[in-house]
């Protein structure tokens, strides 16, 4: 079988994104075949103090305390993993580690110089999975068959940011994992694959989210197949249709609590 050379592109993520990573690798059959892990900084162009006010603003201030000490717990354990050599991962690099597949850190993954270094990989597909940066057109032609994303709704709705909580907003009883191709716009290039996972009566948003990831990895990788054996059937993802969404308000999670849901 001919050689498939993937790039994952992503942020640094202990909490859900690495989930998606540790699916992904331990179930893909050609690890050999992934050129790298590349990871942009988490905040993109939000600055830290910027960050830490959404999120407070989002979780309230005894979730903000929880998944603060979370975050610290993570990092510390990051340290001492490599120590006592436990079976857990705490970040997406110890994942990549473990199996053996090359991480890079790069600031911008639309610098002249970083896509000159993708050329010369001979890459035929470029994977984005909750990439804080935009790519731009000279990324996009890259790979021999572009560039694909995983986006947890079934587009073209609920397009945008934190999809699963949106869906649990508007009182959907399922939710979507789509991948799909990337183009200039946001969400919105052709349907490759799409499923429905069915909300759990009782489950919180990031219970959702932990699920999703993993399902979606397993997506992905038939995906890939698919791609790899040219037998996918690009569905249009009709810009008519969609609906986006940006970040929740102060206002809108609260909303989302008399409803109901949780978020922890």
């Amino acid at each position: 079988m001919t050689a498939f050379r993937i790039l994952f592109i992503t942020q640094e993520d202990p909490f859900y994104v690495r989930l998606f990573f540790e699916e992904f690798l331990a179930h893909y059959p050609r690890r050999d075949e992934i050129a790298g892990v590349v990871i942009a900084p988490t905040m993109g162009k939000k600055s830290l103090s910027g960050l830490v006010r959404q999120m407070y603003g989002f979780y309230g201030p005894v979730d903000f305390v929880r998944m603060g000490l979370r975050y610290v717990y993570y990092k510390l354990m990051i340290r001492l993993r490599n120590v006592w050599r436990t079976r857990r991962f705490y970040s997406i690099r110890q994942v990549c580690e473990h199996y053996r597949v090359p991480v890079l850190e790069v600031a911008n993954v639309n610098e002249p110089a970083f896509l000159e270094s993708l050329r010369s990989m001979g890459l035929d597909l470029i994977i984005s999975v909750a990439a804080p940066q935009i790519f731009r057109e000279p990324l996009l032609a890259v790979p021999k068959h572009g560039c694909i994303n995983i986006h947890n709704a079934k587009l073209p709705k609920y397009r945008g940011m934190l999809p699963n909580f949106w869906q649990m907003y508007h009182g959907e009883k399922a939710v979507g994992t789509t991948v799909h191709r990337i183009n200039a716009r946001l969400d919105d290039g052709d349907i490759l694959l799409q499923r429905e996972s069915p909300i759990e009566p009782g489950e919180s948003l990031e219970a959702l989210i932990r699920r999703t990831k993993r399902f979606g990895a397993r997506l992905m990788i038939e995906a890939v197949q698919g791609i790899r054996e040219a037998r996918l059937q690009p569905v249009p993802n009709d810009s008519a249709e969609a609906t986006y969404f940006s970040f929740p308000t102060s206002e809108q999670v609260r909303e989302f609590r008399a409803k109901g849901y949780r978020l922890l």
